[in-house]
C-alpha cells in the first residue's frame, strides 16, 4: 500500500516562506535603530518565543540554537577587545588598569592595554549587544522559514542565484544536525563528546557528510536540468540587466537611508523606485527560465499579518527615531542606567503576532497502543507544505 496523503488542511496551510523572512528582516531592521539594551533584549525575547512556538522538527529548525550562541560569541569578543585595545569613549570610572604594551610611532593612536572604564565597557555592551540581536534575527528566519520552499517561490530569473544562497543558508543548519548526530552516537558508544579532542575526532566525519552531500546536489542539479535557459531577443536581455542591476542598487541606497539616521527623508522613495525597477526586470528576466512550478505557495492571509508585524515593528521604531531620540540611544556618558521607553517597547510586541497568526506546526506523531515507541515521520521537508517528495520531481 502506497504512503496516505496528507490531509488539504495541513498540506495547504503552510506559511510562505517569504513572509518568515520579512517578519524577521524587521525585528533586524528594528534592531538596528536602538543601542538600548532593554530593547534589545525584548527583540531577542520576541524572536525567541516565536521561534518557540511555530519551529518544526525539521533540521534547519535547531539552527537558532547556533546563532543565539553565535551572538553571545560576538558579544563576548567585542567586551575582549573592548578591554584590551581599549575603548575610545572617554570615563572617569576605573575598572581595572592593565600593563600597556610599547608600540611604535608609525601605530601612534592605537594602544594594547592600559586602563580599562565602565564607561568604556558600557559602550562595548550596547554596540556587541547590537550587534548580536541582527544575528538572532537572522537566525529566527533560518530556524522557521523552509529553504527548499523559499526557492520555489523565487522568481525566475533568480533561480540560479537563489539555488546558491539556500545551498549557503542549509549549511549551517546541516552541519549543527550533523555534529548532534556524531556527538549522540558517541555518547552511546561510551566515548567522551566535549572538549577539543572529542571535536577534532567528530570534525573528519562532518567533512565526511558534507563532501557527500555536495556530490549528492550535484548529480541532483543535473539530472533536474539546472542552468538550462530559453533564447531570448538581446534587447530584453539588455532592458532586463539595465533594470535588475538599477533597481537593485536604488534598493540598497534605500535602505541605507533608511537604517542611517540622517537618510530617513530620501531613503523611501528611492527604495520603493529601486522595488519597481527591479520587480520589472526580474518579471523580464523570468522570460529565460524554462522551469515550471508545482503549485506554488499562496500569500495568503496569515503571510500578510506575519510579514506586516515585522514591518509594523520596523516602521515604528524608525518612527520613534524622531520622537525618541535618546532613549532609543542611551549614552554611555555619564554612567546612568537605561530606561524602558514605553512605545517602543509596545510596537516591539507587535512582533509576537505570528506566534498566533501562523499556523501551528505538524510535528510527528506516536503510533496508538505503543509507549516510547518513535514518532513517525513527519511531512517530506520537514513541516507541512503543498509539495511531493522532493526527490520525486
Amino acid at each position: 500500500m502506497g504512503r496516505a496523503r496528507a490531509p488539504l488542511a495541513s498540506r495547504s496551510g503552510a506559511l510562505h516562506p517569504g513572509a518568515w523572512w520579512l517578519w524577521a528582516l524587521g525585528l533586524a531592521t528594528a534592531a538596528s535603530r536602538t543601542t538600548n539594551p532593554l530593547l534589545l533584549c525584548l527583540l531577542v525575547g520576541v524572536a525567541g518565543y516565536v521561534v518557540a512556538a511555530r519551529r518544526t522538527d525539521a533540521p534547519w529548525a535547531r539552527s537558532y540554537g547556533a546563532f543565539l550562541k553565535l551572538g553571545l560569541l560576538v558579544l563576548g569578543i567585542r567586551l575582549v577587545f573592548a578591554v584590551v585595545l581599549g575603548s575610545p569613549i572617554p570615563g572617569t570610572h576605573t575598572i581595572v588598569t592593565l600593563p600597556e604594551v610599547p608600540l611604535p610611532d608609525w601605530a601612534r593612536g592605537v594602544r594594547i592595554g592600559g586602563r580599562v572604564t565602565a564607561e568604556g565597557l558600557v559602550f562595548a555592551l550596547y554596540d556587541g549587544l547590537k550587534l548580536a540581536t541582527l544575528l538572532i534575527c537572522v537566525g529566527a528566519a533560518n530556524a522557521l522559514a523552509n529553504p527548499a520552499r523559499l526557492l520555489k517561490s523565487l522568481p525566475g530569473a533568480l533561480y540560479e542565484a537563489g539555488v546558491a544562497i539556500v545551498v549557503a543558508m542549509t549549511f549551517a543548519p546541516n552541519l549543527v544536525a550533523d555534529v548532534a548526530r556524531l556527538r549522540a552516537a558517541r555518547r552511546l558508544r561510551g566515548r567522551p563528546d566535549r572538549g577539543a579532542k572529542a571535536l577534532l575526532q567528530v570534525g573528519l566525519p562532518v567533512l565526511e557528510g558534507a563532501l557527500e552531500r555536495s556530490v549528492a546536489l550535484a548529480a541532483a542539479m543535473d539530472a533536474r536540468g539546472y542552468g538550462r535557459t530559453a533564447q531570448v531577443p538581446p534587447a530584453v536581455r539588455h532592458t532586463t540587466t539595465c533594470l535588475t542591476l538599477g533597481g537593485l542598487l536604488g534598493v540598497c541606497a534605500g535602505t541605507y537611508g533608511l537604517l542611517a539616521e540622517e537618510g530617513a527623508g530620501y531613503g523611501l522613495p528611492v527604495l520603493l523606485a529601486g522595488l519597481v525597477a527591479a520587480m520589472g526586470g526580474l518579471w523580464l528576466g523570468g522570460r529565460r527560465s524554462v522551469r515550471s512550478r508545482y503549485r506554488p505557495d499562496r500569500w495568503g492571509a496569515r503571510a500578510w499579518l506575519v510579514s506586516g508585524s515585522g514591518i509594523a515593528v520596523a516602521g515604528l521604531m524608525i518612527w520613534a527615531g524622531s520622537y525618541a531620540a535618546q532613549p532609543l540611544h542611551p549614552p554611555a556618558v555619564p554612567l546612568t542606567a537605561p530606561g524602558l521607553p514605553l512605545w517602543p517597547a509596545a510596537s516591539v510586541l507587535l512582533g509576537l503576532l505570528p506566534a498566533v497568526a501562523a499556523p501551528a506546526p505538524v510535528r510527528g506523531t506516536r503510533p496508538p497502543g505503543r509507549r516510547g515507541a518513535p514518532s513517525a515521520p513527519h511531512p517530506p521537508g520537514g513541516e507541512p507544505g503543498p509539495y511531493p517528495k522532493e526527490a520525486g520531481q
